[in-house]
C-alpha cells in the first residue's frame, strides 16, 4: 500500500490532469457501427507550408479499460500536440461496462461496479481503428503524413498501442494477427500495463487485467494473445516513458516489459522520470509532458 504522501501526491496529479476542459476536435469519424467506434481528430494548429506533411500521432487513452473513462480526458493531450505541431488521431473504443447497467459504452451512471475492458470488442476495436485510419486520415487530416506515424497511450492505452504494434507476432490463429508490421515509425508508450503477469501479481487497478481477460483457465489462455510482454520481439522501435513515483501502475510493469525484450534480443527506451507519478504523462501543465513530447518527436520527425 502507498503511504500517505505518496498517495495525496498521486491525488493533486491526477487532479491537476483532469482539471483541463476538454478540447474539441476538428473532425470526427467512424469507423464501425457502434457509438465508442470513433477517432477524433486535430489538425496541426498554426501555419503549415503548403504541400509539406506532418507526422501522425495516434492516441489510445487510458482508464484501466474501463467505460467511466473515455477519450475526452486525453483531449488537451490531443490539442498540445496539435499545438506543437502533429496531427492527432485520438481513438475511441469498446471498454468495460458498469455491471446491471444498460450499455457497454455507458458513462458509469447506473450505479453499479465498473468492470475492465471488454474481451474480445476492445481488441477488434484497436485492430479496426487502426486498419481503418489511412483512408479516414486522408480524408479527415489531409496535412498529415501517415507514413510518419508514432503510436502513443497512456496505461491501459499504452497497453493497447504496445499490442497493437505487435498484431504481426501474435499467434496464428489470432483474429488480429497481420502479416506483416504496421507501418510505424515507432511506439511511446506512457507508464503502460505492459506485462499483465507482474501487473496481475501487483493487483494494478483492482485487477484489471483479469477483468479484462477473464478470470482462471481464462486468463492464461488468452495471455499470448494480448500480453505485450508475450509478443516480442516486434521489430518496431519502442519507447516507454515511466514516472519513478508512480503508484497506480509501478515502475515494475515498464521494467519487466523491457527485460523481456532484451530477453528476445530487442532493446526498448526507458525513460524514468524522478519525483513523477501517473497522471503528469498526460498533464499538459507538467513538465513530464514535455518530456513525452520529445520523445515522440524524436520518432517522427
Amino acid at each position: 500500500m502507498p503511504d500517505d504522501a505518496a498517495a495525496a501526491r498521486d491525488a493533486a496529479e491526477e487532479q491537476s490532469a483532469f482539471s483541463h476542459p476538454p478540447v474539441d476536435p476538428d473532425a470526427i469519424a467512424s469507423y464501425g457501427d457502434h457509438p465508442d467506434q470513433v477517432i477524433d481528430f486535430y489538425a496541426p494548429r498554426g501555419e503549415t507550408a503548403p504541400g509539406i506533411l506532418v507526422p501522425l500521432v495516434v492516441l489510445l487513452h487510458g482508464g484501466a479499460w474501463r467505460a467511466p473513462y473515455d477519450r475526452r480526458h486525453v483531449t488537451p493531450l490531443a490539442d498540445f500536440l496539435a499545438r506543437r505541431g502533429f496531427a492527432v488521431a485520438n481513438v475511441e473504443y469498446r471498454r468495460g461496462a458498469e455491471e446491471g447497467s444498460a450499455g457497454a459504452g455507458g458513462s458509469g451512471s447506473g450505479g453499479g461496479t465498473s468492470v475492465a475492458g471488454r474481451w474480445p470488442g476492445t481488441f477488434d476495436d484497436v485492430a479496426a481503428a487502426l486498419d481503418a485510419l489511412p483512408a479516414l486520415v486522408r480524408e479527415a487530416l489531409p496535412q498529415a503524413d501517415a507514413r510518419r506515424m508514432v503510436l502513443t497511450g497512456h496505461s491501459a492505452g499504452g497497453h493497447l498501442a504496445l499490442w497493437a504494434a505487435a498484431r504481426h507476432v501474435l499467434p496464428a490463429d489470432a483474429p488480429w494477427r497481420t502479416d506483416r508490421p504496421v507501418p510505424l515509425r515507432g511506439v511511446v508508450a506512457l507508464a503502460p500495463i505492459a506485462d499483465f503477469t507482474v501487473a496481475d501479481k501487483l493487483d494494478v487497478c483492482g485487477g484489471a487485467t483479469r477483468q479484462l481477460l477473464g478470470v482462471g483457465e481464462e486468463f492464461a489462455e488468452r495471455l499470448p494473445y494480448a500480453d505485450p510482454a508475450f509478443l516480442l520481439p516486434t521489430g518496431i522501435a519502442t519507447t516507454i516513458v515511466q514516472g519513478r513515483a508512480d503508484i497506480v501502475v509501478p515502475p515494475a510493469v515498464a521494467e519487466s516489459y523491457a527485460d523481456a525484450a532484451a530477453k528476445a534480443g530487442e532493446m526498448v527506451g526507458l525513460t524514468l522520470l524522478e519525483d513523477v507519478g501517473h497522471f503528469p504523462l498526460i498533464d499538459p501543465a507538467a513538465d513530464a509532458c514535455a518530456v513525452v513530447v520529445e520523445e515522440i518527436a524524436q520518432l517522427a520527425w
